[in-house]
């Protein structure tokens, strides 16, 4: 099942990951807590609207573009899930021999 809030956590974490930062130094710029945080990384924790300005923020990432990531990796999640329509070839007519 495709999660919205895993698919955010990894948003998250790709982008502090990518400046090098602990999730310390970002929990501690967004006044949450370090254990909040870690949660939101890992998918476990719904964040609010609040919050996520809040991480975004400390993260010097917009949320319009921490949200088209993560709009992103949900088309590319329900591509890898969708069924795979199998082509039905068309139908050939019977002739019968008599």
């Amino acid at each position: 099942m495709i999660l919205l809030r895993r698919e955010l956590g990894d948003v998250l974490r790709q982008a502090r990951q990518a400046q090098g930062r602990t999730l310390r130094d970002v929990a501690a710029s967004a006044q949450v807590s370090l254990g909040y945080l870690s949660e939101l990384e890992r998918g476990e924790k719904e964040a609010s609207s609040e919050l996520l300005a809040a991480v975004c923020e400390a993260l010097g990432v917009r949320l319009s573009e921490a949200m088209h990531q993560v709009s992103e990796r949900l088309v590319l999640a329900e591509a890898m899930t969708a069924p795979v329509p199998l082509p039905v070839p068309a139908a050939e007519p019977v002739v019968s021999a008599a």
